[in-house]
C-alpha cells in the first residue's frame, strides 16, 4: 500500500460493500465467478448514505468528535471488552508501537492538531495505554484501566447520531509474472519518470489502456483483467511468481482522476439494486455479462502506479506496517493519524474446522495508521483484516454499522 501524501491506499467505495474486496479466492476461472454466495449467519445491516458525511471538512473537525461524559459511569461500562486481547496482544503490542515511531516524525508534527487533539497527548496516550496492554491481566481489566485513565472521544458519525459505518480491506494474493505471456497480459505500471511534470487534468484510465503512452514501463504481468483491477483497488499486493518466488509491489502515486466506484455506476444503471450489491454479485454479473466488463473498469478514471516493495509488510498512509484486525482507515483531514480507537461493530468471523463465516459483534482497539480515495467523512472505518484469500473473504463480506471512539489520555 505505501500511501504518501495521505492519497489512497486501496481506493474503496464510500457507501458500497468495499468494493470488489473479498472476490472469491480465484478470478481465473468463471466456474470460481458463479459459485454460490457463502452463506452467512448476517444481522440486519442498515445501509446508510455514506456521502452525507463529506459535507464534514477540517473548517469543522472540532465537532465530528465528541467527548463523552466521564461522569457518565453508566455509558463507560457499557463500552466492550476488546474480544481478540486474550489471543493476539503482542500484535496489539506491536501496532502500538509503529504508531509511536510515527507520533515523532515531521509529517505527525504537521498533521495536528485535529479534532482538537494534540500531538503530544496523543503521544502519552500510545506510551500509557501501551504500559496497560503490557501489564493488564485481561480485557476486563484493560477496559476498566482506560474508564479510569483516558478521555473517550465519539464520532458523530454520517447521521452526527454516532453511525459510522465499516468495511473490510486486505493484501492481495495472485499469481502474476515479471514478463508478458500468453497467461500472464495484464501489466502493472511503475510510476513515469515525468509523472510529477505531466500537465493536468491527467490521461483517464481508458487513455492510458488503449493507448502506448506507459510501454516499457510494464514491472508484473497478472492472468486476469479483473485481478490487475483489483491490485488498483487495494493498492498493493503479494504476486507469486512462475519460480515460486514473491514479488510484492505497492502504491507509488495516482493520477489526479477521481476514483469511480463500478458498482455504483451498476446501481445507477439499473443493473442492480443497492442492497443486492456484494462483491459475489458484482463478480457474478461481470461473469454473465462479460462484454460489459471493460466498459465499467474504464468509467473509473483514476490510475494508479506501482513500485516494488521488497517484501514489505503492507504500509499505510502514515508510512508505517498494518496490523490484521487492529489498524483502521479513517478520513484523515479530520481524524487523529496514530491514535487509538475503540471500534465497536459485527465484523465475519470464521467458525469450527469448516472455517464457515459467521458475523459476531466485537469490540475492539485499534490503531489509526491509515486512510482510503473513499474514506470520507466521520462515519466511515475501513478495518485491514490480512492477507490472503481468508483475509479476502472476511473483507468482502463487511459492510455494517457501528460506533467509533478515539482515546485519549486525561
Amino acid at each position: 500500500m505505501n500511501l504518501q501524501n495521505q492519497f489512497l491506499k486501496k481506493i474503496v467505495p464510500t457507501y458500497l460493500l468495499a468494493l470488489f474486496i473479498g472476490i472469491p479466492s480465484t478470478l481465473e476461472t468463471n466456474a470460481a465467478i458463479s459459485k454460490p454466495r457463502p452463506k452467512v449467519n448476517r444481522p440486519p445491516v442498515k445501509v446508510i448514505p455514506i456521502q452525507r458525511a463529506r459535507k464534514i471538512s477540517r473548517a469543522t473537525s472540532d465537532r465530528v468528535l465528541v467527548k463523552l461524559d466521564p461522569k457518565n459511569t453508566a455509558a463507560l461500562e457499557a463500552l466492550p471488552n476488546d474480544d481478540l486481547l486474550a489471543s493476539d496482544r503482542p500484535k496489539l503490542l506491536a501496532a502500538i508501537d509503529r504508531s509511536l515511531a510515527y507520533i515523532n516524525t515531521p509529517a505527525a508534527a504537521k498533521s495536528y492538531p485535529v479534532a482538537g487533539i494534540s500531538r503530544e497527548r496523543v503521544e502519552r496516550s500510545l506510551i500509557r495505554f501501551r504500559q496497560l496492554v503490557k501489564t493488564v491481566p485481561d480485557a476486563k481489566a484493560l477496559k476498566a484501566a482506560v474508564i479510569r485513565e483516558f478521555d473517550f472521544y465519539k464520532s458523530v458519525g454520517v447521521d452526527r447520531q454516532g453511525t459510522v459505518h465499516f468495511t473490510g480491506y486486505y493484501e492481495a494474493v495472485y499469481e502474476a509474472s515479471r514478463t508478458r505471456t500468453e497467461k500472464f497480459k495484464y501489466p502493472l505500471y511503475a510510476l513515469p519518470n515525468e509523472f510529477y511534470a505531466w500537465p493536468k487534468p491527467h490521461p483517464t484510465r481508458k487513455q492510458f489502456e488503449t493507448g502506448n503512452r506507459l510501454k516499457g514501463l510494464e514491472i508484473a504481468w497478472l492472468s486476469d483483467r479483473f485481478q490487475a483491477f483489483l491490485v488498483h483497488v487495494q493498492g498493493s499486493a503479494r504476486l507469486i511468481l512462475p519460480d515460486k518466488s514473491i514479488m510484492t509491489v505497492g502504491f507509488a502515486a495516482k493520477t489526479d482522476r477521481p476514483y469511480s466506484s463500478v458498482g455504483r455506476h451498476l446501481v445507477n444503471d439499473g443493473k442492480m439494486k443497492l442492497e443486492e450489491v456484494t462483491l459475489q454479485s458484482l463478480m457474478a454479473y461481470f461473469d454473465k455479462y462479460p462484454n460489459q466488463l471493460e466498459g465499467y473498469l474504464q468509467r473509473n478514471e483514476s490510475f494508479v502506479f506501482f513500485r516494488e516493495t521488497q517484501g514489505s509488510p503492507a504500509t499505510g498512509s502514515i508510512g508505517v506496517p498494518v496490523t490484521a484486525e487492529r489498524s483502521i482507515a479513517t478520513d484523515k483531514s479530520i481524524m487523529p493519524p496514530g491514535a487509538i480507537a475503540l471500534i465497536h461493530t459485527s465484523i465475519p468471523m470464521p467458525k469450527g474446522k469448516s472455517g464457515k463465516l459467521e458475523f459476531q459483534p466485537i469490540g475492539r482497539f485499534v490503531l489509526d495508521q491509515d486512510t482510503g480515495g473513499a474514506i470520507r467523512g466521520a462515519g466511515r472505518v475501513d478495518v485491514f483484516m490480512g492477507t490472503g484469500n481468508v483475509a479476502k473473504n472476511r473483507a468482502g463480506l463487511m459492510n455494517n454499522d457501528g460506533a467509533l471512539y478515539y482515546l485519549v489520555i486525561k
